[in-house]
């Protein structure tokens, strides 16, 4: 792909995004349109595979810090009029290629680098251009990032799972060189294999990607019939994934290598799958420790007792000391999160009083006569007398 349709390509309108939206923005935008547009979602649609392409391809730029910024400096350069033939082109009437602006091979020492110098980390380049030397030269994959949604127990005790997702692979028929089996790419002769061209503009020795090649200093003859040419295909494939205990809601994991494939013999990338962890419908969770509400009798509280509370590995007895106010939370410790390291948090269990809606006759004439045995107590007293005392304070 040449520069001007890199440049020509507007990242904020494939995401549905305005130039200024927050990173935030970006992302959840994009996570709703991959869903929407997702292969395993639209079997056989190639309209929407061709989107959901796009659609990561905008991400890829848009949620890296550097890569925005470079791409944003760039589009206003570029939109300023450094256009082909536009209004504020160069060289006469007829203007020159907005690949002219790129790299500086064979410029005078102390002449700008052009936008190959700033677009250098946006398109893999660096001096030399970006679309040509970036191009020949070895790059490391793009990052990916998807999602996967777990229950609650096997975010507390871990898990391995299936994943299976839809992205660019090295092409499995010609092992990514794009060109058919049993043949190999040509040096191109018209660069020499560089993928740049220099040519002279006055006093300028200007360099651009090369037209034959298109950058790559390579010349497919016989292309592959399944990648066209591109050495990279769209795939599915399933990973064996391995959820550590104690894994949180909304914690990335790091599949190192499991990313786009590299250019030219380069490292692929990471495959970073964020996690979703469904509620669980009795248990919390607070860090490292579980958290649990158990419903007890105003008796238990009173005189003490010892319930049986669950746990996620069975039941624990918990003590209840006379006494015990509604609300006070106790901790059971080691029934928590195990993680891999050994260390375990605590089952943390809140006690609160269960209040009945109906009496039948003998409960009401017990609870009138403790009304009548405790009628001389007032439990608010001392709320006024602090109330009190704080007043006097001011």
């Amino acid at each position: 792909m040449s520069a001007r349709e890199w440049l020509e390509k507007d990242f904020y309108a494939e995401l549905g995004v305005s130039s200024t939206a927050s990173a935030d923005e970006i992302k959840r935008a994009y996570r709703k349109l991959a869903r929407e547009l997702h292969p395993d979602a639209n079997p056989g649609d190639t309209r929407a595979e061709a989107r959901f392409k796009s659609v990561s391809e905008a991400y890829g730029v848009l949620s890296d810090a550097d890569k925005r910024k470079q791409y944003d400096e760039a589009r206003s350069l570029f939109n300023g009029g450094f256009r082909p033939g536009g209004a504020g082109s160069f060289g006469g009437p007829g203007g020159f290629d907005l690949g002219d602006l790129f790299g500086s091979g064979g410029a005078r020492p102390g002449d700008a680098g052009g936008l190959g110098d700033l677009l250098g980390g946006l398109f893999g380049g660096g001096r030399g251009g970006m679309a040509g030397a970036g191009a020949s030269r070895p790059r490391r994959g793009t990052d990916v990032e998807t999602e996967v949604r777990i229950d609650f127990t096997e975010a507390v005790h871990g898990a391995t799972m299936p994943l299976r997702i839809a992205s660019p692979s090295s092409c499995g028929s010609c092992g990514g060189t794009g060109a058919r089996a049993g043949t190999v790419p040509r040096a191109c002769p018209a660069c020499g294999g560089t993928g740049l061209v220099t040519r002279s503009q006055g006093a300028f020795a200007l360099s651009e990607p090369c037209r034959d090649c298109r950058g790559t200093g390579r010349i497919i003859d016989d292309p592959c019939t399944e990648c066209g040419g591109r050495g990279v295909s769209t795939r599915h494939r399933t990973l064996t994934m391995r959820i550590p205990p104690g894994v949180a809601d909304g914690q990335k994991i790091r599949l190192a290598g499991q990313g786009e494939p590299g250019l030219r013999g380069a490292p692929a990338g990471d495959l970073y799958v964020r996690v979703h962890v469904t509620p669980h419908p009795v248990f919390g969770r607070s860090g490292d420790d579980l958290t649990l509400t158990v419903p007890v009798s105003f008796p238990e509280l009173v005189s003490g007792s010892t319930l049986t509370v669950p746990t996620m590995d069975g039941s624990v007895k918990l003590k209840v000391p006379p006494g015990t106010s509604s609300g006070r939370t106790l901790r059971v410790r080691g029934k928590g999160i195990t993680r891999r390291d050994g260390r375990s948090g605590d089952l943390l269990v809140t006690l609160e009083v269960v209040v009945p809606t109906k009496l039948d006759r003998k409960a009401q004439d017990a609870l009138d006569s403790y009304a009548n045995a405790t009628a001389g107590e007032d439990p608010r007293a001392e709320l006024f007398d602090r109330a009190q005392r704080a007043g006097a304070a001011r």
